[in-house]
């Protein structure tokens, strides 16, 4: 489908209310593959390849979440679809609360899976991607055969902090389809717009704030070592009704690896709570509360 001056490729599956996947840094719908069935048993799911991503045109310049976000969100509107349900994977965590505080009214719920834009921590693999040269040693990873990479990242989970044993496998699919340029230019230069050799550089958890009322369930796995599992814990604490699930022995990609514990949980989730409906005298009434806070802090100093 044409979007936004280029092509975005997509999935969809089932009837009924819209579910929108969002699938991370590098990565593409394929990162699905084991939880659409599932959801379309009840739900119109739509999964599609990020601008630059998989099989999608590359974003006209601009690899910021927020242009992402606009991406989707034309997306939805093509389709027909008033609103969705929105379901973010790591970088796709930080578009799906983006999606939610730019286009408040287009958000039904929330579900954020080992979601970045929580905090500042992040693995040392992913920090390494903003360096100099690193489009270049990602070139070379990604020539390697996908049995020998998930082998040498099964070896590295003996080290701290860098992958868990679960994630070799899906962490190695995704170094593949950097083999192309065009998708590798694009994880390299969105990287960059969320991360530098400290670690994250974008908190979303304000917007969070901002969207009260709206449901979020936040899932994640016990074991991931890419985002701190902290994270989402700290950002549950600042929610009214957050659900939550964590997955013991997970990594990053429990969708991937353990879907049979996290789709009831998703579906649970959907059943259970009321989709988000968009006020614009509330969030004024939040903005001007922010406002305040702020006017009497500059007061004091």
């Amino acid at each position: 489908m044409g979007i936004s001056g280029g092509t975005l490729a997509y999935t969809t599956a089932g009837v009924g209310a819209p579910v929108l996947l969002i699938h991370g840094l590098g990565g593409s719908q394929g990162t699905w593959d084991q939880v659409v069935d599932a959801l379309a048993t009840g739900y119109r799911v739509i999964a599609p390849d990020l601008p630059g991503h998989g099989q999608s045109d590359a974003a006209a310049g601009d690899y910021s979440l927020g242009a992402y976000a606009s991406a989707l969100r034309d997306l939805l509107v093509a389709l027909g679809h008033r609103s969705a349900t929105i379901v973010g994977h790591s970088l796709g965590g930080g578009i799906a609360m983006q999606f939610a505080y730019q286009f408040p009214d287009r958000a039904d719920r929330l579900v954020l899976i080992s979601s970045g834009g929580l905090g500042p921590q992040l693995t040392p693999m992913l920090r390494a991607a903003t360096l100099p040269g690193a489009e270049t040693v990602v070139a070379n990873l990604a020539c390697l055969p996908e049995g020998l990479t998930r082998r040498l990242l099964s070896a590295a989970s003996i080290l701290p902090g860098l992958v868990a044993r679960p994630d070799a496998g899906a962490l190695a699919r995704g170094l593949h389809q950097l083999g192309r340029s065009g998708p590798r230019r694009t994880f390299i230069r969105t990287a960059r717009t969320v991360i530098n050799w400290r670690g994250q550089t974008v908190s979303a958890t304000q917007h969070l704030r901002q969207l009260v009322g709206l449901p979020v369930l936040l899932a994640w796995g016990s074991d991931d070592r890419t985002i701190p599992p902290h994270h989402h814990r700290a950002v549950a604490s600042l929610l009214a009704r957050p659900q939550l699930i964590e997955i013991s022995g997970a990594g990053h990609f429990p969708h991937e690896t353990a879907p049979a514990q996290l789709v009831p949980a998703v579906l649970e989730f959907l059943a259970s709570t009321t989709a988000f409906r968009y006020s614009e005298a509330r969030w004024r009434r939040l903005l001007q509360l922010d406002l305040d806070a702020a006017t009497t802090s500059r007061d004091r100093r």
